[in-house]
């Protein structure tokens, strides 16, 4: 044929040719025009790269980036763009460079594959925060250490999560989380020996630009006492404590740390585990943070300075910073009207924190057949559904010339964009396709000219 199947076609052809199309029976040839670099045609029939498998309902294709999957596919519904190899190196950047235990913020993008991926990359704890969160890692990574990080849990999550699923660590902020937590899980009247409970204390977001200083950490006049009786329950105590998400200084880590110091000379307790929290930044437009290094100095150095155990560890729960390299999105132009977009996603699907937190995603005008215009202007957006509050203000900077039909790529989505999908007024389908080139920003490497011949895989999911 002479083009990439569409996914209607490949459904076709599955039906028809299963038993053709088989690993056992190895990938039949396709036979496609192939395009040279920056889309000008050659007009030779050669054999295309690309290598067709069926198994179940996945399909692999050999493709390039973004601009190759709207050449393959030209999608009428967004198309989420993963890039496992991305994080992976944010994972193994965690692994090799902080000097303490890494935990997966689950919530931040709670994706099985995503799971998998940053095992196998050497992330072995977890933060989960809901027994829903729990169950879901215990079934994809049964193997993982969970660390039941939420403040406020129902008795039956925690004796579930540590009699089922056997989570022995928690985090509380109050005297009646400790007591709960010690119901819960206690047995035939034996209280619990085991137990890692680690004291939330509330620090200033003054440096992070959301902030997660108000709904919990304990009070400053509470700590003391709290410390101390944790401490008679607990195998392990430990601090934690969060400086807000996307902190854009290493010094909301040192100032949490003299807030930890102050907690621990009061409270005259052996603290066996000191978890930083999450908050470590991704870049964004606008939002361009420093090396993470200099995040990772600044914490170990003041960890070595507290009054703790010798043998005290030293945690961190990178929700952000481990997958939103992970993901991008891409979208199809419904319609132009003056500079705003009409898209095919927004606020109620990937584009929740770009419609009410304001935040600004890089974004790439992806057209295929003709050439895009050098004048650059500030477009918004507004996404699919019936609601006005479906609007992304950006402002996003794209092409003067982009029009309907055309295709934007929004990038950096792998954290939180993904985990906000819903399905109201009847949109929210995606597919998903694996990309090999690099993300449209990155902390952990420089992002090259994308390579050729990149594996892409296609598979039509829901928006869970």
């Amino acid at each position: 044929m002479d083009r990439i199947p569409r996914p209607a076609e490949l459904n076709h052809f599955v039906a028809t040719f299963g038993s053709i199309f088989s690993l056992q029976s190895g990938p039949l040839p396709i036979y496609a025009p192939l395009a040279a670099p920056g889309g000008l045609p050659i007009t030779a029939r050669q054999p295309c790269r690309l290598l067709l498998f069926f198994w179940g309902s996945l399909e692999l294709y050999e493709n390039t980036d973004a601009l190759a999957v709207v050449r393959a596919l030209r999608p009428d519904e967004p198309i989420t763009l993963l890039r496992p190899h991305a994080a992976t190196r944010a994972a193994r950047f965690f692994v090799e460079k902080f000097q303490g235990k890494s935990l997966y913020a689950v919530k931040a993008n709670p994706s099985p594959a995503l799971l998998e991926t940053l095992w196998e990359a050497g992330i072995t704890h977890y933060d989960v925060a809901s027994l829903g969160e729990v169950r879901l890692v215990n079934k994809f990574l049964p193997d993982a250490k969970l660390c039941f990080m939420h403040p406020v849990k129902s008795e039956r999550a925690i004796a579930q999560a540590y009699h089922t699923h056997g989570v022995r660590t928690f985090s509380l902020d109050s005297h009646d989380e400790l007591d709960k937590i010690v119901r819960a899980t206690t047995k035939d009247g034996v209280a619990a020996t085991d137990l890692e409970l680690c004291v939330r204390i509330r620090v200033s977001s003054e440096h992070a630009k959301l902030s997660l200083a108000s709904k919990f950490g304990a009070d400053p006049s509470e700590i003391a006492d709290l410390l101390v009786a944790t401490r008679q329950v607990a195998d392990a105590l430990g601090i934690c404590f969060h400086v807000g998400s996307q902190a854009m200084t290493p010094t909301a880590y040192s100032e949490a740390m003299e807030h930890v110091r102050a907690a621990i000379v009061e409270a005259s307790v052996t603290v066996d585990i000191v978890d930083v929290g999450g908050g470590f930044p991704s870049c964004y437009p606008g939002m361009e943070p420093p090396p993470l290094e200099s995040y990772f100095d600044v914490i170990h150095r003041t960890f070595e300075d507290l009054p703790i155990s010798y043998s005290a560890e030293l945690w961190c729960e990178p929700g952000r910073a481990l997958c939103a390299e992970y993901a991008s999105l891409l979208v199809k132009v419904e319609k132009r009207r003056g500079s705003e977009l009409f898209i095919n996603d927004g606020a109620y699907g990937s584009l929740f924190d770009a419609a009410h937190i304001g935040w600004r995603f890089p974004v790439a005008l992806q057209r295929s057949d003709t050439s895009i215009g050098t004048q650059m202007a500030e477009f918004s957006f507004y996404g699919p559904t019936c609601d006005d509050m479906d609007h992304m203000a950006g402002p996003f900077i794209l092409p003067d010339d982009v029009q309907a039909g055309d295709y934007i790529e929004v990038g950096m989505l792998g954290a939180y964009g993904c985990a906000m999908r819903t399905e109201f007024n009847g949109f929210g389908e995606t597919e998903t396709v694996v990309v090999e080139d690099e993300p449209m920003a990155s902390l952990y490497a420089p992002v090259p000219a994308n390579d050729s011949g990149n594996v892409v895989r296609f598979e039509k999911r829901s928006a869970h």
